[in-house]
């Protein structure tokens, strides 16, 4: 459908240096809101709402990065317990807006409805970015509902287990690993992504667990000259919105902060750990700080990246809020009804010396962290 008017539409195009970005869920954001109309609550025309709006101009933000939007779907042992996905990575649609996001249908009318948002913040001066998770899909491990890729093709979509194709190598926490290393499936991700920048006009993308978007069959490590790395590095459509990684997965070499290619920015974790020690007044951090502060040259320098390459935050949806950042040392995720087993149990960084967080540190706080899969909720 092509009849929706972009008007006079404009890309803001922040320049990096520049950019502030405020993570958010499309349904959180609004769903209890007072001045957003009830029939738009947890939806994208109540995030695009004016009161909205201006709260996060006042702010100063400069970008909105929406929690996963594609079309996603309950894991089933959630659904056994009455509980759902509430974060939305469980995809099962790399080409659809998630339908229960829409106030006014769900029979494309949220593909409309999706687009007036984009529209609308652009028109405020605001980058929309979505967080992708290409890197799994919701079709789970071995025992999981068989709904699209794996009754397709389960051998060339997903990573198996060499000598035992029964089972899936799991680089993600999540059950399965999708395997761009394979043409066709690089080419749906592809496609997606231009989709997604071309026809819905978004911004950039935050790439969820990129680590393993780089991986290859059999149990070889990341591949930082990979064939998805370099299709992107060549596409004329991507190469002008913001592109973010999420620089590890719960794999082998899985920790890849600072090795991203020059045309990526990453998540630093570095940064976010070296802050909150820094902030907790923990013993010896201020020469850290003072390099995480002034762009982390440590990482990034050595590939002749300059600052840009770092995304610099203190927390986002993975373990604790920047309210209970500052309010708790442990965890209240009470309300989830899984008895405050999920989620990152303590308010510490996982630094492990003046060298900053190893390898084996990070992996093992993923591993915890994703245990119980994503944050879930009741129905």
């Amino acid at each position: 459908d092509d009849s929706f008017d972009w008007g006079e539409d404009e890309r803001p195009d922040i320049p990096f240096n520049e950019t502030v970005v405020y993570e958010t869920h499309v349904k959180g954001m609004t769903a209890l809101h007072p001045d957003v109309p009830e029939d738009q609550r947890g939806t994208y025309a109540g995030l695009a709402h004016p009161t909205v709006v201006k709260h996060l101009k006042r702010l100063g933000v400069t970008a909105v990065e929406l929690m996963p939007v594609h079309q996603f779907t309950n894991d089933s042992y959630l659904q056994d317990k009455g509980l759902s996905n509430y974060w939305g990575y469980n995809t099962l649609g790399y080409f659809a807006p998630q339908n229960t996001y829409s106030s006014s249908g769900d029979h494309g009318e949220q593909v409309r409805e999706f687009k007036q948002m984009v529209k609308d913040l652009h028109s405020a001066g605001l980058e929309v970015i979505l967080d992708v998770v290409y890197n799994h899909t919701a079709e789970g491990n071995h025992m999981g509902p068989t709904l699209s890729f794996r009754g397709l093709d389960n051998r060339n979509y997903y990573h198996l287990v060499e000598g035992d194709e029964r089972h899936y190598m799991d680089y993600t926490g999540t059950g399965n690993s999708l395997d761009l290393s394979h043409p066709m499936v690089l080419q749906l991700v592809m496609d997606s992504l231009r989709y997604w920048v071309e026809e819905m006009r978004v911004d950039g993308f935050r790439f969820d667990l990129a680590t393993t978007l780089t991986r290859a069959e059999g149990e070889q490590g990341p591949d930082m000259m990979s064939g998805f790395l370099q299709v992107v590095r060549q596409d004329p459509v991507l190469r002008q919105v913001k592109l973010i990684a999420e620089p590890w997965d719960v794999g082998w070499a899985g920790y890849q902060v600072g090795n991203f290619p020059g045309l990526w920015s990453e998540w630093n974790g570095k940064y976010r750990d070296t802050v909150r020690d820094f902030w907790r007044g923990e013993p010896g951090t201020l020469a850290e700080f003072a390099t995480r502060i002034t762009g982390s040259a440590d990482l990034y320098e050595d590939d002749n990246r300059t600052p840009r390459a770092s995304v610099n935050f203190v927390t986002a949806h993975d373990g604790f809020t920047l309210r209970d950042l500052v309010s708790y040392n442990e965890k209240h995720n009470d309300a989830n009804g899984e008895d405050n087993n999920d989620g990152e149990s303590h308010n510490r960084s996982w630094n492990c010396g003046e060298e900053g967080p190893t390898e084996d540190a990070e992996v093992n706080r993923l591993r915890a962290q994703q245990q119980r899969n994503y944050l879930t909720t009741l129905m």
